[in-house]
């Protein structure tokens, strides 16, 4: 499932750095996957030797940068530990949308690479700064003028983005949970108010914090009920309903900007859903709402009834030590 996922967004969905996909005793990693796109047989590379820059080929022509990937196959993960999206902090949800937003948006994507260099660079210069007990103002400037420009077009796409995307997860929501509550998803962002006025005010707090306080990459996104956060107020029942409406509108979303239907990818989720939330699964599934899905379970049997219920076609494979075999 992960090698899927790492095709698509050239990274894992589990690890945090490159090195940790490699196996303990191991040198490298090395990924292959024959895709149908479009009618074409496309063929995608991905590995990462010790000590050297990751590789990323598609039909066997090198990228120079692994991000000119991102959205060439889209890709929708449902896991387990998507929960911390709903439960966990602003960074887990930025995460989130980037990833939606830079499969159809390049420039989207380029832009934050360089926004979090740029933020990297002026928190390395208020340490030194705060460490030295010296401030010179014209040698941060210019980082901060890089971070409200290249800040202020991302807050723009996210802005623009959540307008469209709130719709998509009204009406899933609504198809999922049995209650009628009212669901909101608000943007909280310092670029709603006067940025460079901000910037100035915070000089003292970043430095004697030594770290960057005003940004884009402080930007939330709060999931509400009935004008409440629902990490807060809201059932485990009600939580796990928003949190299908938030992946299915990943893949309406996906689906409506690429012209192509995701890789929809449910990894271990049957033990998380009850009865209610299965069925409805189900019948997305049946009516061909999705295009070619992966489900692994630990419960092969489960797996099938579910699937047997529908009419369409299923490969099932049993994974041991990292070989598969074909089972049906």
């Amino acid at each position: 499932m992960d090698a899927i996922f790492y095709l698509s967004f050239t990274k894992s969905a589990t690890q945090s750095q490159d090195q940790q996909c490699i196996l303990h005793g191991e040198s490298f990693f090395s990924i292959r996957g024959n895709f149908e796109l479009e009618e074409k047989s496309r063929t995608v590379i991905c590995g990462l030797q010790l000590g050297k820059k990751k590789l990323v080929k598609l039909d066997d022509k090198p990228y120079k940068r692994a991000s000119e990937h991102v959205g060439k196959f889209p890709v929708v993960l449902i896991a387990p530990n998507d929960t911390d999206v709903i439960r966990g902090t602003s960074e887990d949800r930025r995460k989130f949308f980037d990833a939606i937003i830079s499969q159809v948006n390049g420039p989207y994507l380029q832009h934050l690479i360089q926004y979090n260099h740029a933020l990297k660079q002026r928190n390395s210069l208020l340490k030194q700064f705060a460490e030295r007990d010296f401030l010179d103002a014209d040698q941060l400037q210019p980082f901060t003028e890089k971070l409200i420009e290249l800040g202020s077009q991302i807050f723009k796409v996210r802005e623009q983005f959540l307008k469209a995307f709130q719709k998509l997860v009204n009406g899933h929501y609504a198809n999922l949970s049995e209650e009628s509550e009212a669901i909101d998803l608000q943007y909280e962002s310092h670029f709603f108010e006067n940025i460079r006025e901000r910037f100035a005010e915070s000089l003292k707090k970043d430095l004697i914090l030594k770290r960057t306080n005003i940004g884009i990459h402080k930007d939330d996104f709060p999931f509400l009920m009935n004008e409440k956060p629902i990490r807060k107020f809201g059932s485990q029942g009600q939580q796990k309903s928003y949190l299908i409406a938030l992946k299915l509108a990943n893949f309406d979303y996906l689906y409506e900007k690429k012209g192509v239907k995701p890789l929809l990818l449910l990894d271990d989720i049957f033990d998380k859903l009850d009865d209610f939330r299965i069925t409805k699964l189900v019948e997305m599934v049946a009516s061909e709402t999705f295009g070619q899905i992966f489900v692994t379970d630990a419960r092969p049997e489960r797996t099938l009834s579910i699937f047997e219920e529908i009419n369409q076609d299923v490969k099932l494979f049993s994974i041991d030590q990292g070989q598969a075999e074909v089972l049906t």
